[in-house]
């Protein structure tokens, strides 16, 4: 909001946050609604930010060990996720990581995994760039400030430079 940006928070994002910096909040059911409001939000926002969360796959799969719901879950977001693509501009990105890992496979029923998942996508975005094993989870904000076009003075290093097929890609 400092830099006067749109932050629609969608599914629990407004929650973690308690509503700071969060212009507008939309909350789901599920994690296909999440995808689902996403895809809506992406065709109303001009200029901005969404941030979405889905958290079955920690909450209902994970922490419940549930590798079969876990499976479902993931495959029908995985099925869901090429309209977000599709809707994404130009100078979009899209970025995929998660907070966490939790593998339900494991005996615990606590966050399980050290390294998550890193996706970036979008029309300006190269394919099959090899991020490797990144140091902090900051290069994520990094990355996404200089999409924004805002001054990052926090841990981390932006990707943008290594992915990005041109230099603008975000809105402004």
């Amino acid at each position: 909001m400092e830099a006067h940006r749109d932050v629609v928070g969608i599914g629990k994002i407004p929650d973690i946050f308690a509503g700071r910096g969060i212009t507008r909040g939309v909350h789901t059911h599920d994690d296909l609604d999440g995808v689902s409001r996403t895809v809506q939000a992406m065709d109303q926002l001009t200029s901005g930010l969404i941030f979405t969360n889905l958290v079955d796959l920690d909450s209902k799969y994970g922490h419940r060990n549930d590798p079969a719901g876990y499976a479902r879950d993931l495959e029908a977001i995985d099925a869901a996720l090429p309209e977000v693509l599709r809707r994404a501009g130009e100078r979009d990105l899209v970025v995929i990581t998660a907070d966490h890992g939790n593998d339900p496979t494991t005996p615990s029923t606590d966050h399980s995994r050290e390294y998550t998942p890193l996706l970036l996508a979008g029309p300006g975005i190269r394919a099959g760039v090899d991020l490797g094993v990144r140091k902090t989870f900051a290069d994520v904000g990094a990355t996404v400030a200089a999409a924004l076009g805002i001054a990052w003075s926090g841990p981390g290093s932006s990707l943008l430079g290594a992915v990005a097929q041109t230099r603008e890609v975000s809105r402004e």
